[in-house]
């Protein structure tokens, strides 16, 4: 079956930089669109990034210049580069597997930057 698992998570101070992982199994991963999604306390999934094969990567305008998404078909494997964070970045991760709102997605990782 299809699995997802994020990993990478962590308390940062404002301006600070995280890297997220996420690896995939159960499913041919190099043949899928692959998206990073967020979740603000109290507020709905936020798409973040898509990584399209044969596309390129397109973001959201509020993490376009911060953010940098990137994936390694060989190790079924995606990452989320994350700089110049801000409080409101602060959200469960997830990756997701096709639509980025419906697909599958895994169990999340917490981002929480605080001073």
């Amino acid at each position: 079956q299809v699995q997802l698992v994020e990993s990478g998570g962590a308390l940062v101070q404002p301006g600070g930089s995280l890297r997220l992982s996420c690896t995939g199994s159960g499913f041919t991963f190099s043949l899928y669109t692959m998206n990073w999604v967020r979740q603000a306390p109290g507020k709905g999934l936020e798409w973040v990034s898509t990584s399209n094969r044969g596309f390129g990567t397109s973001y959201a305008d509020s993490v376009r210049g911060r953010f940098t998404a990137d994936r390694d078909d060989r190790t079924n494997t995606m990452y989320l580069q994350m700089n110049s964070l801000k409080p409101e970045d602060t959200a469960v991760y997830y990756c997701t597997k096709g639509a980025w709102e419906t697909g599958d997605r895994g169990q999340g990782t917490l981002v929480t930057v605080s001073s």
